[in-house]
C-alpha cells in the first residue's frame, strides 16, 4: 500500500483518518485530528455545489445502479463505484448515492464538483447538506467502519451484494 500523503511505500490503512498513511505521515498528522487544512479551491467548489443542491428536496437516497448504470468495479470486492480525480490530482473511488452530512463522519465526506472533481469536505459542510462517501470506507473487503452507523449499514449492504 502507498502512503496517500507522500507516496512512500509500506503505508497502512488508518481507520480514524479513512486513508492509507506511512508511520512518519501518521505521526505528523496526529496532532490535527479535529481540523484539517482546506484549499480555497475546495471550499469554492463545495460552496458552488451547496448552492446548486440547496434548491433540491432530499427524498431519500436513490440507487443509481438500479437501472443498470455504469461505473468502475472494485478489484477487492467486485462492487461498483465511480472513479473521480481529486483536487490534488489523485484518483478516488466514490460510492454511488448521496448521504446526509450529519450521518457521515467529518473525515469521510466527499463532494463531486460540477467538473467531476472529488473534493474532501472535512468538517466544512452545512448540517442540512448531502455528501458522498469514498468506496474504501464501505468496501466489504476492508474492516467494517464501526465508528459510523450509516457507513456500517452501507458496508453491510455492499457485503450482501458481494456475496451474491
Amino acid at each position: 500500500m502507498v502512503c496517500e500523503a507522500c507516496d512512500s511505500p509500506y503505508a497502512r490503512w488508518v481507520v480514524g483518518r479513512g486513508t492509507a498513511l506511512c508511520v512518519p505521515c501518521e505521526r505528523v498528522g496526529a496532532g490535527r485530528r479535529s481540523r484539517e487544512p482546506v484549499l480555497v479551491g475546495e471550499v469554492l467548489g463545495a460552496t458552488a455545489d451547496v448552492l446548486r443542491l440547496s434548491s433540491r428536496t432530499g427524498a431519500g437516497v436513490p440507487d443509481p445502479w438500479g437501472a443498470g448504470g455504469g461505473g468502475a468495479v472494485c478489484r477487492a470486492c467486485g462492487g461498483r463505484a465511480v472513479w473521480h480525480r481529486t483536487v490534488r490530482g489523485r484518483w478516488v473511488l466514490i460510492q454511488a448515492g448521496e448521504w446526509p452530512v450529519a450521518a457521515v463522519p467529518a473525515g469521510r465526506r466527499w463532494r463531486i464538483a460540477g467538473d467531476g472533481t472529488a473534493v474532501r469536505l472535512g468538517a466544512a459542510a452545512a448540517p442540512s447538506d448531502t455528501c458522498r462517501v469514498g468506496h474504501a470506507d464501505v468496501c466489504p473487503a476492508r474492516p467494517a467502519p464501526y465508528d459510523a452507523p450509516s457507513l456500517l449499514a452501507l458496508w453491510h449492504r455492499n457485503a450482501r451484494r458481494a456475496a451474491l
